[in-house]
């Protein structure tokens, strides 16, 4: 199965004499190669978050030393995403996806046997290098691996899993520490990393080893890459430890006047060279550039909502942190149940209605959970985020189609990479956006959480509003 021709993968439809069920079925077990990758690193991504306080224990390490095993994975992964996305392009998508699974399932191990706190940090940081690679290459595998009029379909499948992957993340990571230690949230990525791998070079197919056309003459641009990967780490760094910092500060301020010279030496370099890391020409796209727009905004409402509830639910509502919990995973449940049906439904009408739709039920959604006060009831609570959960998971799906199915065939993986770093991207700004203004309105309110909540609400559904302008006016039909 493995010796499918690229062009049977392409169409529609299988040639005359051709296997039509094998065909179909070698593209369901590329989904399922691919969608176990997905799974594991937001369940890994999930898990962690949830057991730090539990790994700072038993370091006995201070809470902002232990923030770094945190920090460090987001940082690797947001620099390095574009990076193998275009390394896919130029070797091959499977080379570097299979060797991503390698080191991230190595790195797990590494993760597991840390004996301190610092070599935690640095396993962390070789296991996002391997997330980095699986994350800039998966939907490029599936955009060419999926014809024109399922390729909606197979994003969405993809993203279910990550949405399952962050949902199961905390209870199970929970439970794992509990039951046994927090190691073993790291060593349980070793049997499901084993069998993706084999997963993997089963069924991923050969053509993805590498485009013989463009290898031939496209050079990799290192310099363009190390000024990239410099300039977009100083910045999420800045906006990552701006509240801890002081967004005022000399370090914080110093950090994001560098990136922003950085990332404009990596502008003016990619102009002028031949054969560029990241092609400059793919956001002539209408498309393209309102797709990965419209990305960056919907991530930063999904990521605000991520940080402020929990404020409102357990320092303003008073519940505990399993009952806040249970409440929080409506929104990633919808999201995994819609996210497919809404890429199905993009196959046949297109992109542009109901990445539109979607944006404007998160906006509404938002407004909702502006509204909460200190006498809300669990079913409005619940009901708004449910509807946030519909929102992303109509919007999603049909823009990250279109968005690869607007890139040239030999730009798969830097469109993926490109993608991969505007959620990266709309998470650090969603959370950096939310914790200024929930810390500049307490200041302002003399403690008022419930005001500070709703003002970083208003602010972000003012957001989506936007995104699903951007959207209707930039989407095809």
């Amino acid at each position: 199965m493995e010796k499918i021709k690229e062009t049977q993968l392409k169409q529609p439809a299988v040639r005359e004499g051709a296997p039509r069920v094998q065909y179909r079925a070698q593209q369901w077990w590329i989904l399922i190669s691919v969608g176990v990758g997905t799974f594991m690193t937001a369940l890994d991504g999930s898990v962690v978050n949830t057991v730090l306080p539990v790994i700072r224990e038993h370091f006995a390490s201070d809470v902002a030393a232990i923030q770094w095993v945190v920090v460090v994975y987001l940082l690797v992964i947001s620099g390095l995403l574009l990076t193998f996305g275009r390394l896919g392009d130029i070797y091959g998508h499977k080379p570097v996806y299979m060797t991503g699974f390698v080191i991230f399932t190595a790195a797990s191990a590494l993760c597991g046997l840390a004996p301190t706190a610092g070599f935690l940090v640095l396993a962390r940081g070789f296991q996002a290098l391997g997330a980095s690679m699986l994350m800039a290459n998966s939907p490029a595998i599936l955009t060419k691996s999926f014809p024109p009029q399922q390729r909606g379909q197979a994003l969405g499948l993809q993203a279910t899993m990550t949405y399952l992957g962050l949902t199961v993340g905390p209870s199970l990571g929970g439970w794992i520490a509990y039951q046994f230690s927090w190691r073993y949230i790291f060593y349980i990525n070793l049997p499901v990393g084993l069998a993706a791998i084999l997963l993997s070079y089963r069924f991923i197919p050969s053509h993805l080893s590498g485009d013989a056309e463009h290898r031939g003459h496209e050079q990799f641009d290192k310099l363009g890459a190390l000024v990239f990967m410099a300039g977009l780490v100083a910045l999420l760094l800045g906006l990552n430890r701006g509240h801890d910092w002081g967004w005022t500060s000399t370090p914080i301020l110093g950090l994001l006047l560098g990136s922003i010279v950085l990332l404009a030496v990596f502008v003016t370099l990619e102009k002028r060279i031949p054969h560029p890391m990241l092609d400059l020409s793919l956001f002539r796209n209408r498309i393209f550039s309102t797709s990965v727009l419209s990305a960056l905004l919907n991530y930063i409402a999904v990521y605000s909502i991520i940080f402020l509830m929990p404020f409102y639910l357990i320092q303003g509502l008073g519940l505990d942190s399993a009952h806040a919990g249970l409440l929080l995973t409506a929104q990633p449940l919808v999201m995994a149940v819609v996210a497919p049906a809404s890429g199905t439904l993009s196959d046949r009408i297109g992109a542009r209605l109901p990445a539109t739709v979607g944006m404007l039920i998160l906006s509404m959604a938002l407004f909702l959970l502006s509204r909460l006060g200190p006498g809300s009831e669990t079913f409005q609570i619940t009901g708004s985020l449910a509807l946030a959960g519909l929102g992303i998971g109509i919007f999603v799906s049909p823009n990250n189609s279109a968005l690869m199915g607007s890139a040239p065939r030999h730009r798969q993986g830097i469109a993926a990479g490109v993608l991969a770093t505007a959620r990266n991207v709309g998470m650090v700004l969603g959370v950096g956006i939310a914790g200024a203004v929930l810390s500049t309105v307490l200041a302002q309110t003399n403690q008022d959480l419930f005001a500070a909540v709703r003002t970083g609400f208003i602010l972000t559904a003012a957001t989506s509003l936007v995104g699903g302008l951007i959207s209707a006016l930039g989407q095809e039909k």
